[in-house]
């Protein structure tokens, strides 16, 4: 019998940072905090579940798209955690991970500069919140769909509550989706445009 997978995941994209840890595919202990946290939320996790470090099989990170220091923080995270603890690291975009929560569902996340990061014809997009074109009744998830809730439900869209957990990309649906593992360098974030302190010089 082959030995058991145990999977850290954690995405640290947008205002809610999550955690999971995963024993195939069976999830032992999950976590929503601040980015700043989540090599703590991983201690936590792994002390939780009653394991060490040295048993984690594969980590997955979160891409993004979404706050460039969030995802930044996090991807810098997986690698020092990946390089230390000889794991393999694979990449899932934050986009992918609220969609498998809410199948069906738009991924609108929080932009900023009055944009939002959403799918656009097929490819991910950083696009204003009244130029997405959707088909009446499209549910929306995700902190980009509260904060232009009024916009979206101008364009037909169908928001669930704010307290919804569908707004939230838990990370054991990145530990799910993640597929090819490998070299920590070689996971890329998902930026979409530069950071605002490049832009401004």
């Amino acid at each position: 019998m082959s030995p058991a997978m145990l999977t850290l995941a954690f995405d640290t994209a947008t205002s809610v940072a999550t955690s999971a840890l995963v024993r195939d595919g069976e999830v032992l202990a999950e976590r929503a905090s601040r980015a700043v946290r989540v090599l703590a939320d991983a201690d936590e996790l792994l002390e939780e579940a009653g394991a060490d470090p040295r048993e984690l099989s594969r980590l997955v990170v979160g891409t993004g798209p979404g706050s460039f220091t969030g995802v930044r923080m996090g991807l810098a995270a997986a690698r020092a955690l990946a390089f230390a603890l000889e794991l393999r690291l694979a990449g899932v975009s934050t986009l992918e991970a609220l969609a498998a929560g809410s199948p069906g569902a738009l991924p609108v996340v929080d932009a900023g500069r009055r944009e939002v990061f959403a799918v656009v014809d097929g490819a991910p997009a950083a696009v204003a919140p009244d130029e997405l074109r959707l088909e009446p009744g499209t549910t929306c998830v995700g902190d980009g769909a509260i904060r232009y809730r009024e916009v979206l439900e101008a364009l037909g869209a169908e928001i669930p509550p704010r307290e919804s957990e569908l707004h939230v990309p838990r990370a054991r649906f990145h530990a799910e989706l993640a597929r090819e593992f490998g070299d920590p360098e070689a996971v890329e974030p998902l930026y979409l445009r530069v950071p605002d302190a490049e832009q401004a010089r």
